[in-house]
């Protein structure tokens, strides 16, 4: 027979661990890539708060007293986890955010099991409650995982820490590291096969001012142009992998020219010509190429929630949602 303590137990350990969820959905307002997602965040934190509440009651109705000291435990690991976390990539960060809520629901379901065995129907009925709850944002955080496996857009952004620890950052220097891996290639290719002779030495020389040039650009002028012009600049050298890279660069910062979006004519398009076009794309790459634009361009609340949601239902068919 489950006894009184073991369920007191539990239930304390289930508050101290809801302290900490409130917290982080909280704390995680701040990365929400839309108003929609925020309100959704702050909701889930109030959420938590409630559960908290109630978990509190049932402690009391079983003759426990709901300490003091659980709560700030639960709200004190929250804060250490976020700072913890501004040194990790994002995707670790979300693992984490996931574990917290796989430990709530084991417990949740653990705590079923007990109230079941000791015939304690109302700390049953919450504990499926919180199973519930707890199944939902797993799904939820497990879709966001996936959105950024496929490269988003998420709907939470990473914090410049964590894209810096993830190697995700986006800075002006890529082109000039980019084009100096093609040279280094092109020379190290040379030399291994014995034919480093003065014209092909030369010709990378060449190759090497012009790339550059165009990494030099970057800081002087048209951020977009310049780009543009390296990736044209080392196609034409066949210097694919660096041709590669810019255009990722671009593809991030949203530096496509209006001709190269997936979307034909999309400048000319109403915001709910846009939204609506934007949920007809199937391809997650294209996805991200609108948003990025969008958002570096004009930045409409309604087309960004509705590439969002477009690539969180791509992401639910990748894990199986």
């Amino acid at each position: 027979m489950t006894s009184t303590t073991t369920l007191i137990r539990q239930l304390r350990a289930i508050r101290q661990l809801t302290q900490t969820e409130a917290q982080v959905a909280r704390l995680r307002t701040a990365q929400a890539r839309t108003e929609a997602v925020r309100r959704e965040l702050l909701q889930n934190g109030q959420n938590a708060e409630r559960r908290s509440r109630l978990i509190a009651d049932h402690l009391r109705e079983l003759g426990g007293v709901p300490d003091a000291v659980t709560p700030v435990i639960g709200r004190l690991t929250a804060l250490v986890k976020s700072t913890v976390e501004q040194v990790e990539p994002f995707d670790e960060a979300l693992l984490q955010d996931l574990a917290l809520e796989q430990r709530l629901l084991g417990r949740a379901r653990y705590l079923k099991a007990l109230a079941e065995t000791a015939n304690k129907p109302a700390v049953r009925a919450l504990a499926e409650q919180l199973e519930t709850a707890h199944s939902a944002t797993v799904e939820w955080i497990s879709t966001v995982l996936a959105e950024e496996a496929l490269g988003g857009p998420a709907a939470l952004r990473a914090t410049p820490l964590q894209r810096a620890a993830g190697g995700v950052t986006q800075v002006i220097g890529l082109p000039v590291r980019a084009a100096r891996e093609g040279v280094n290639r092109a020379i190290d290719g040379a030399q291994e096969m014995g034919s480093l002779v003065r014209g092909t030495a030369a010709g990378v020389t060449d190759r090497a001012m012009r790339f550059g040039g165009a990494a030099r650009e970057v800081a002087v002028s048209g951020r977009d142009a310049s780009l543009q012009r390296a990736e044209v600049e080392a196609r034409r050298e066949s210097a694919g992998d660096t041709a590669t890279a810019l255009h990722e660069t671009r593809r991030e910062l949203g530096s496509f020219s209006s001709r190269e979006l997936p979307i034909s004519n999309y400048d000319e398009l109403s915001p709910q010509e846009a939204t609506r076009r934007t949920k007809e794309l199937d391809n997650i790459e294209d996805v991200r190429t609108m948003v990025n634009y969008e958002e570096a361009h004009r930045n409409r609340s309604s087309v960004v929630s509705a590439a969002q949601a477009r690539v969180a239902e791509l992401a639910k068919h990748t894990v199986g949602g």
